[in-house]
Order: structure tokens, then sequence, then C-alpha cells
């Protein structure tokens, strides 16, 4: 008799699958429904209907995290790499800079030997050489630098 109550709830329960799930789910409807509907859905369903519905909603879930996933990777990696060339311009700019600054440097550089020569012959006259100091030179090249209105000091002087 046990056998026959448990063939007459099997079948009561296809019978319910058959009349509620006439239209099947598809992957869309079953990853977008809530815990709550999905519940509601799996009533009088045998529990291998409800483990096999349940599995195939977490893989479903599962591939589109996976997806997601790969999406943000793809989009980090993009912004990345374009924030290395944006970098990589940068530092080639501020090295051409930093070379035409150093090539003024030098220049300026000779030109201050140039003026502390030029210091030494004029002292070398009427003063005596020990008379010229540092402060002299420092002197020369401002009141040059006060006279020439060029961008680059001394180049009149030069």
């Amino acid at each position: 008799m046990q056998g026959m109550t448990t063939h007459f709830k099997t079948s009561k329960a296809l019978k319910v699958k058959r009349e509620e799930n006439a239209p099947a789910l598809s992957d869309d409807e079953l990853v977008a429904m809530s815990v709550r509907e999905l519940n509601q859905h799996l009533r009088g369903l045998t529990k291998d209907d409800v483990v096999r519905l349940k599995q195939r909603r977490r893989t479903l879930k599962n591939r589109g995290y996976a997806a997601s996933c790969r999406i943000k990777r793809v989009t980090q990696k993009e912004e990345l790499e374009r924030q290395k060339i944006e970098l990589q311009q940068e530092v080639d700019k501020l090295a051409r800079e930093n070379a035409s600054m150093r090539l003024e440097l030098d220049a300026l550089r000779a030109k201050y030997e140039a003026l502390q020569c030029f210091a030494r012959t004029v002292t070398r006259g009427p003063l005596s050489p020990g008379k010229v100091a540092t402060t002299s030179v420092i002197t020369i090249v401002k009141s040059a630098n006060h006279n020439n209105s060029s961008p680059t000091p001394f180049s009149a002087h030069s």
C-alpha cells in the first residue's frame, strides 16, 4: 500500500508540474527571477526537479558573474594601458624639457666663465688682481642682466 501512495504522490507532482509549468522557464527568466519568485515556482516540483532547476540557475548566475568580471578586467586593462601611454608621453616631455634646460644651463655657465675672464682682464689694468672679488663679478653679471631685455641673459654682451 505504501508503494501505491508513493506512486500516487509522484503522479500528482508530475501533474502539478505540467499544469503550473506549462511554459518552461527561459535562462533569462530564471536568472532574473528573485529567490521568492523561484521558491513559489518550485512548489509542487519533485526534489530532483528542484535541485536541477536551482543548479541550472546557479550555473547561469555564475556565468553572468564570470562575464562581468571579464568585462571589468578588460576595461581596467584598457584604462591602465591608456594611463601608461599618457605617463610615458609626460616622461618624454619632461626629458626633453630637462635636456633643453641643461643646454641652457651649459650656455649660462659658459657666459659666466667668459664674464669672469673678462672681469679678470679688466682688473689687471689699473687695479691689482686681489682687489676684484666675487661680488664684483656678480655685480657685472647683474648689471649686464638688467641692461639686456632679451630672454637669454647676456646674449648682447657675449
